[in-house]
């Protein structure tokens, strides 16, 4: 990542040690509120949500710091282009997981003759998206998603929030499980069959099955057509969203999240 500089390292790794130190125990909606207040510091936001997309009802929920608020009709808005959203499209229909900004898939010129930014982003004041994936299956996309009007966000606002991603989704996921199985209010931020192993791209769950079976990171990049550092690349990835730290460990938290879930197709 040539555009990050040893402040970038050093101002994401502190900010990954606060929201491991306040979010200890939190559920969804409490590790969203310590997120969006910390992750201005990173990267400059008007408003930040951490947004929960169900894919197949092509409905989002949100939620935000205080002070946000969207009527009804802004949902609406949203709902009704959910599917044409082409960050819902790129993120939750092709399962990219990488930070990705609207002006990445569509121009400002042709965003804002859309019907999207008809209903909804011109209603709201934004023209500048960023969302950064933190979980991705079939049925639920969630989505750190950041908001300006005017200026876009840089290369290096990118790659910072890049360095971020893995770790963020981990957290989420410990989150999700300090949920209630019955949220008595607000908005249930939890996807749908959530697990460590739904997190992993089809490339790391072939990675780890290989890995199952006992072979070396030169092994499996030769069985793959691929580097072994881009083996060992994908192994460090199932580290961070499995929680744990060793080969033996990632294998055994994965079979035991749910075995069929590494079969290869």
């Amino acid at each position: 990542m040539p555009h990050l500089t040893r402040n970038d390292y050093a101002m994401t790794l502190a900010l990954l040690g606060e929201l491991e130190r306040d979010c200890a125990g939190d559920d969804p909606a409490g590790f969203a509120r310590h997120l969006l207040l910390a992750l201005d510091r990173v990267v400059a936001s008007e408003f930040s949500t951490l947004s929960v997309c169900h894919i197949q009802t092509g409905h989002r929920q949100v939620a935000g710091l205080p002070g946000l608020a969207l009527s009804a009709a802004d949902v609406e808005g949203f709902d009704r282009h959910f599917h044409e959203h082409p960050l819902v499209r790129f993120h939750g229909h092709a399962r990219r997981e990488v930070v990705r900004r609207l002006s990445d898939e569509v121009t400002a010129r042709d965003f804002r003759r859309s019907a999207l930014y008809a209903d909804y982003y011109r209603r709201i004041g934004i023209d500048r998206v960023i969302a950064v994936p933190l979980l991705i299956d079939e049925h639920t996309l969630v989505s750190l998603v950041l908001n300006r009007s005017r200026n876009d966000f840089s290369d290096r606002e990118c790659e910072r929030l890049e360095l971020l991603r893995p770790h963020l989704a981990f957290l989420y996921r410990q989150a999700c499980r300090c949920a209630p199985q019955a949220p008595t209010q607000g908005p249930d931020l939890r996807p749908c069959g959530v697990s460590g192993a739904e997190c992993l791209t089809d490339r790391e769950r072939e990675v780890l099955q290989w890995l199952a079976f006992g072979k070396t990171d030169a092994e499996i990049a030769a069985l793959l057509g691929v580097s072994p550092r881009t083996v060992h690349k994908h192994l460090e990835h199932v580290y961070v969203k499995l929680g744990v730290e060793t080969r033996t460990a990632a294998v055994m938290r994965a079979l035991d999240i749910d075995p069929s879930r590494l079969q290869l197709h």
